[in-house]
């Protein structure tokens, strides 16, 4: 099958070309910026660069590709986060999802592609429910105001990929190479510091996925006919207070310490006190089911232990 991948040399991207092409596929690497196509070299993937907000580019790049399936993996994501300014530092990917949606899902029509997946996330359920979500929870019915445009354009890359009967794959929380987990990532910095602390007793729940099991669902679904939406996240889900304590204990660390809501609320505003005490983990049954794919990383607790390995090393 030959596979265009849009957001090619992202986290995720850079695990599923190589991997694509491992088991036979005729890969098609997508990236914005020529610049960045070097991490690609040596995969046997043939690169092509366009800009997915720029229309007639992406369609006549996608045209030349004439693949049989795109897979959407566009992202704009700063290496820092600050809460309190997310809709600015993610108004290019809000974009990407929606503007460069339609770009490509439009592009891979005229080129005749038959199968779109897309790229979404495990991590924006409605909080208020019991357990683990499933993929009939609804999202987030009333997020915070950081959080809107954001949750809107998840909503409108899902949507328009459902209209192609496409599938998305919602993620949980990445880890491994270039995350915000890798060794020198946002959260490793923030635990290794101790500038993560414990909101309000630390009871957001994170579901975990590793950037090589990301790559194998997608892998797994190009070879299946299902639709809709499924969860892709490991089985240990975990609360910020038992899995902070935990990296920091990896890290060779104190553990975080604790803040008050009002405190945390004053320094990152409401949506950093919602993403530290108020996200629902997912559960993966349906993809382990629809897609016969099992996470390799079960838990985040060995395959964080793993990847930090080298930190700790370094550290003694």
């Amino acid at each position: 099958m030959r596979v265009l991948v849009a957001g090619a040399t992202g986290v995720i991207g850079r695990a599923l070309v190589p991997l694509l092409a491992s088991v036979g596929h005729d890969v098609v690497a997508l990236s914005r910026s020529a610049g960045r196509t070097a991490v690609l070299e040596g995969t046997g993937a043939r690169i092509v660069t366009a800009d997915a907000l720029d229309a007639g580019a992406l369609d006549r790049a996608v045209r030349e590709a004439a693949p049989d399936a795109v897979v959407h993996l566009l992202t704009a994501i700063p290496p820092r986060l600050d809460p309190r300014t997310m809709p600015r530092q993610f108004a290019l990917t809000d974009r990407l999802r929606t503007e460069g949606t339609r770009n490509l899902i439009e592009a891979a029509r005229h080129a005749g592609a038959h199968r779109i997946i897309t790229q979404s996330v495990a991590f924006a359920y409605d909080p208020d429910g019991d357990g683990l979500a499933d993929e009939t929870t609804p999202l987030w019915r009333t997020p915070p105001k950081q959080f809107r445009r954001s949750l809107d354009a998840l909503r409108e890359l899902e949507r328009r990929t459902g209209e192609v009967n496409g599938l998305v794959l919602r993620f949980g929380h990445l880890y491994g190479p270039g995350t915000a987990f890798d060794t020198d990532g946002q959260f490793v910095r923030d635990i290794r510091d101790r500038r993560l602390p414990l909101v309000g007793g630390g009871s957001a729940t994170f579901s975990f996925t590793h950037v090589h099991d990301a790559a194998t669902a997608v892998v797994a679904a190009l070879d299946k006919n299902a639709t809709g939406v499924l969860n892709i996240v490991d089985n240990d889900p975990a609360p910020m207070s038992e899995w902070v304590p935990e990296v920091a204990r990896m890290l060779g660390v104190p553990a975080p310490r604790r803040l008050p809501v009002f405190v945390a609320r004053l320094a990152v505003g409401g949506w950093g006190v919602a993403y530290t005490t108020r996200l629902r983990g997912a559960d993966n049954t349906r993809a382990r089911l629809g897609l016969d794919w099992r996470p390799r990383h079960t838990s985040w607790r060995t395959g964080m232990a793993v990847e930090l390995n080298g930190t700790v090393a370094a550290a003694k």
